[in-house]
């Protein structure tokens, strides 16, 4: 099974070796370690997987409490249905956060449209009267 060195994976996903710290101190990762007094971290495959799961997670908006919960669930022997199910809970929570955000996106937009054409009336306006 092959392994990984900090550096290596922290290339891999264009990211540092300290955001990959970061995951561990948060309980995400879990390196092996190895060498004198245990100073270098030797990532497994497993843990590989871990961290790209925890950087698409990351790219959704998902918090790292709810990466690291949806990770270790699947991790963990538990019924499939469950892990389903608590998975769509978190989907639809992230759903319902997004539509919300598009909504405000949208009527922010309308308001900056509304401004810029304020802006155009006016400009247009200034410049006829200084032609006359």
């Amino acid at each position: 099974m092959p392994t990984y060195t900090i550096t290596e994976l922290a290339e891999e996903f264009d990211i540092t070796p300290r955001a990959i710290r970061f995951y561990e101190d948060h309980g995400i990762l879990d390196p092996k370690r190895e060498g004198a007094g245990g100073r270098n971290r030797v990532y497994p495959a497993r843990q590989r997987t871990r961290l790209k799961l925890t950087l698409r997670g990351k790219r959704l908006g998902f918090t790292l409490a709810e990466i690291k919960d949806l990770i270790d669930m699947y991790e963990s022997p538990k019924d499939t249905v469950t892990q389903l199910q608590s998975f769509l809970a978190v989907l639809q929570q992230h759903r319902t956060k997004l539509e919300r955000q598009r909504e405000d996106l949208e009527l922010t937009l309308a308001e900056i449209s509304a401004h810029e054409n304020e802006c155009h009336a006016l400009l247009a306006l200034a410049t006829d009267q200084n032609k006359a």
